[in-house]
């Protein structure tokens, strides 16, 4: 497919739209919709929340009359069933748009390529694809719900040059003694835990940090759900990350009265895939973890690792604890990351890339 610049140009303004609703409206997905008519942009809008209009219909209600012979982008396909909303792709027919422009088609097996399908056979020109990969990346906790029934997690820890998480406290507890980052590191970490559906970590780390897993110092954050996994239930009900909301992962046979008394919902599963698939069935699209070397390595080799987010930092530490405790394999059999990214962030480096390919599935459900 030929990409037109003006097309990339108001395809990447919906994209920003949707972002507004990072980490805000799971189940569902953070869609943005921009109208435009002889080259003006004349509405926006994003979903916010689920059960609240979506993006297209904000966008509608902002053009008006001026909706009539519009072109509309919008980075995911419109629905084309009743849901708490109706269909969007019947209030884009009611309002004249001319054309739609669509990023991504939706997996959800309820629409799934008949919402452009309705659109075309309405006399609307459709274009698929445009921003696709970028949509896919904000979509992807809403994707790996619908067809994993589980969250996308992703993995992001900090390190020195010479692979270190923490130094070894004289003790030899391996307690952290500061931070391994900078501001700006730090300040994009803060970022990810506004637009995450939940935070997760493992009782070490609780133990030895005492987190709180907030978005301290970001303006208009949103705290991301605490997840702490604990099989035993041994984490002190006083901790700052245990207060109403928290979710406590555990063994099947543990009692927690005391978590339970406190407001922490306690999710009892045998194995980590059980796990995950019951926070979906909680509507935990995205799951940022944070933890220590255990989860991270049990998570990792359970292939439950979507995507990794690694922060360097220009330091030598020397004795200290590795980021993973996995088994010694040889070097071919590594775990390779792909879509892989390289960012400064202030003196650190940021890599980002994937160990899964993003759901993407296309009209006939490939």
């Amino acid at each position: 497919m030929t990409e037109h610049p003006p097309d990339a140009e108001m395809m990447n303004r919906a994209l920003r739209e949707a972002a507004r609703g990072l980490g805000r409206t799971s189940p569902n997905p953070p869609v943005g919709c921009v109208l435009v008519r002889n080259g003006e942009v004349v509405g926006r809008g994003a979903h916010l929340r689920a059960g609240e209009p979506h993006a297209e219909v904000f966008a509608l209600r902002e053009a008006g009359v001026r909706a009539w012979g519009a072109t509309a982008y919008v980075t995911l396909e419109p629905c084309s069933h009743f849901g708490r909303t109706p269909p969007c792709a019947d209030a884009l027919v009611a309002a004249g748009v001319a054309r739609v422009v669509i990023a991504a088609l939706d997996p959800d097996p309820r629409v799934r390529g008949q919402g452009a399908q309705r659109l075309s056979q309405a006399g609307i020109a459709v274009t698929l694809g445009m921003g696709e990969p970028e949509a896919l990346r904000q979509q992807a906790g809403f994707r790996s719900l619908v067809t994993r029934g589980r969250p996308w997690v992703t993995y992001k820890y900090a390190m020195t040059l010479d692979g270190k998480v923490a130094a070894l406290d004289p003790d030899g507890r391996g307690e952290a003694n500061g931070a391994v980052t900078g501001a700006e590191a730090r300040a994009r970490v803060m970022a990810w835990r506004n637009e995450t559906d939940a935070i997760a970590v493992g009782r070490g780390t609780v133990q030895t940090d005492d987190p709180r897993l907030t978005t301290r110092g970001l303006e208009g954050g949103r705290d991301p759900r605490p997840v702490v996994f604990d099989r035993h239930g041994r984490t002190t009900p006083a901790a700052r990350v245990m207060r109403p909301g928290t979710v406590l992962v555990t063994a099947p046979d543990t009692r927690v009265p005391r978590h339970e008394a406190a407001g922490v919902e306690v999710v009892r599963a045998d194995t980590l895939p059980e796990a995950l698939t019951k926070l979906g069935q909680l509507k935990v699209g995205t799951l940022l973890l944070e933890g220590g070397p255990t989860l991270a390595s049990a998570l990792l080799e359970a292939g439950l690792v979507d995507e990794v987010r690694a922060l360097v930092a220009p330091k030598l530490l020397g004795a200290g604890l590795s980021p993973l405790t996995a088994p010694v394999r040889p070097m071919p059999l590594a775990q390779a990351l792909h879509d892989v990214t390289f960012e400064p962030l202030g003196p650190d480096l940021l890599i980002t890339g994937l160990l899964h390919k993003i759901p993407r599935l296309d009209a006939r459900g490939a």
